[in-house]
């Protein structure tokens, strides 16, 4: 099936893959690695809701997203390194001084999954990184050699998919995600 990917513009398509059924819950929203610990912590409900809103009136989108004959079945995290908690990690390594951007959260809707999607996503992502000048992007999946990852952790993403995209092994990282060591994948792209 043909896939559009492009920049999350529209708050109501980022709502329906990230949002909660409850308006009320505090899910993650994909904000816990965009911001740092104490804001996270403070949005809170529709709060949270709302700062994704105002993400998608910003000049660089937050994301892309998967459309397949018009309905959006997944989303991408990405953006530069420099604007993300990344960028002071201890167990994620600076490789060099590259201005890099970060891919670190992939979702595809239930009844998606399977079919690619994720491969659409992080291509996508990469082709709006580069549209805005990123020299390289990086992305922190798991190393999990084949073995199954569990759902709620699969967002980071595996060093297989990466690879499908072209990443390579740029470093390995003191991060761990559902058990599994967490590399640095690398896309060099100019």
């Amino acid at each position: 099936m043909p896939r559009d990917v492009r920049p999350a513009r529209v708050f109501e398509d980022v709502a329906a893959v990230l949002g909660p059924r409850d308006p009320q819950a505090s899910v993650c929203w994909c904000l816990s690695h965009r911001l740092d610990s104490r804001t996270n912590r403070s949005l809170v409900g529709p709060a949270r809701a709302e700062y994704v809103r105002e993400l998608c009136r910003r000049p660089v989108a937050p994301g892309v997203l998967a459309y397949e004959d018009g309905e959006v079945v997944g989303w991408a995290a990405v953006a530069p390194r420099s604007e993300l908690p990344f960028a002071r990690s201890r167990k994620i390594p600076h490789v060099d001084d590259q201005p890099v951007w970060s891919l670190w959260c992939v979702k595809v809707r239930a009844g998606h999954r399977g079919r690619g999607v994720a491969v659409d996503l992080l291509a996508g992502a990469v082709g709006y990184a580069r549209s805005e000048g990123a020299p390289a992007v990086e992305g922190y999946p798991v190393d999990n050699q084949g073995q199954k990852v569990d759902l709620t952790m699969a967002y980071v993403g595996t060093r297989a998919l990466f690879e499908r995209v072209g990443f390579t092994l740029a470093a390995p990282t003191d991060s761990v995600s559902g058990g599994f060591p967490r590399v640095l994948m690398r896309l060099q792209l100019r």
